[in-house]
């Protein structure tokens, strides 16, 4: 098989890597599929991951899985899968990046459903691998909450870890500014505002026992 043009691979593993961040239900062997497929066309550091989070998640009970899924994400703050939460937190600038997310979509003449919020992960790489160049600028934003997000799954032990590390080595090495903002939003945390969210974020799509797209 001819190897795809580089932007033409970073969208697979961007796609793949969406797929692999959704609830594991019964789609999953298919995705698992789809996975090792797409790591056949893909530079070892980005391949390697999907290969090791396909072969842990093949060995872990579905019911486990689907169970570790929800503890991970709907339950743990620092495993938040909503990218602005890390650079805003509950406040109403979180609002204005949603706004500015869902704008840049619909530039795109994407349209999202009524229950996804757009700075979802999965949201974001499955636009990524449809709109490359702007996905890529969307990623590379949101660099530093990647990587604390990345920190987090890792430290846990989660098999997610796997499909951070392979999203990272899609993006550029991170710079001395963004080592700065991973420290900073380690030692703090978002910001904790709780105002100005009404509008755009239902709480059922905030940090905490709240369930991302299924």
């Amino acid at each position: 098989m001819r190897p795809p043009a580089a932007g033409a691979r970073e969208a697979l593993a961007w796609q793949a890597q969406s797929l692999l961040l959704a609830y594991p239900d019964e789609r999953l062997p298919e995705r698992l599929t789809l996975a090792r497929r797409v790591a056949a066309t893909q530079p070892e550091a980005v391949a390697g991951p999907l290969r090791g989070f396909a072969e842990q998640a093949e060995r872990t009970p579905p019911h486990d899985l689907a169970a570790e899924y929800v503890a991970t994400f709907d339950h743990r703050r620092r495993c938040c899968p909503y990218l602005t939460y890390y650079a805003h937190g509950d406040t109403r600038k979180r609002g204005i990046a949603l706004l500015r997310l869902k704008q840049t979509y619909a530039a795109a003449g994407w349209r999202l459903g009524e229950d996804e919020l757009p700075d979802h992960l999965a949201v974001v790489l499955e636009f990524a691998a449809a709109e490359p160049a702007i996905g890529a600028r969307l990623l590379t934003d949101h660099r530093a909450g990647l990587e604390l997000l990345r920190l987090a799954l890792r430290d846990t032990g989660s098999p997610w870890a796997h499909v951070l590390t392979s999203v990272s080595a899609t993006l550029p090495a991170l710079g001395g500014d963004e080592h700065a903002a991973i420290g900073r939003l380690a030692a703090q945390g978002p910001p904790e505002e709780q105002v100005g969210l009404a509008p755009y974020t239902p709480a059922s799509f905030m940090p905490g026992p709240a369930g991302g797209p299924r």
